[in-house]
């Protein structure tokens, strides 16, 4: 045997188990990362629209429209957009790590279930702008209704990562 198959101590296949034991360690700090930025995204879709919801209930240029368009342009480009980002990238990473996830059905459900979390918030990220401008024609009902839909959309998902149920 040659000392470059043998390990530590010169065992032959160590170095194996150790770039396994590695993968396996990287793959559970993804999957932490990935949980985090879940928790971050959704509290964030939580709050975004209520920050609208406030600002719908003033005029531009009086303090309580502007307070509420800066707290939620904070929200957006410090939480709001990367943690989706965030989301994705170690989701992507988690799949390219561990393809045989794809051909399970409850990932095509959760999968799904997550691009609609991600449209919704494309299209809060979109309402808001417009509030902003004066220009939205969204009402604070129908935010107030929109509000409870990513919150939803999330027990599918945990539903699907945690239970398996297909």
């Amino acid at each position: 045997m040659s000392a470059q198959a043998a390990g530590p101590q010169g065992r032959p296949g160590n170095q194996s188990a150790i770039l396994k034991d590695f993968a396996d360690m990287l793959y559970n700090w993804i999957k932490a990362a990935h949980v985090i930025f879940v928790i971050a995204t959704m509290a964030s879709l939580m709050i975004y629209p209520r920050y609208k919801i406030h600002q719908l209930a003033s005029q531009p240029g009086e303090p309580l429209f502007e307070t509420m368009k800066s707290a939620a342009n904070k929200l957006r480009l410090i939480v709001m957009n990367p943690s989706i980002i965030l989301i994705w990238v170690f989701g992507g990473l988690m799949l390219w790590m561990n393809p045989a996830l794809l051909s399970q059905p409850w990932m095509h459900v959760k999968l799904l279930f997550v691009t609609l979390i991600s449209a919704m918030h494309g299209y809060y990220v979109y309402v808001g702008k417009r509030i902003d401008r004066g220009t939205s024609k969204v009402s604070a009902r129908t935010l107030r209704m929109l509000n409870e839909v990513p919150f939803l959309m999330m027990i599918v998902v945990v539903i699907m990562v945690l239970v398996r149920p297909f």
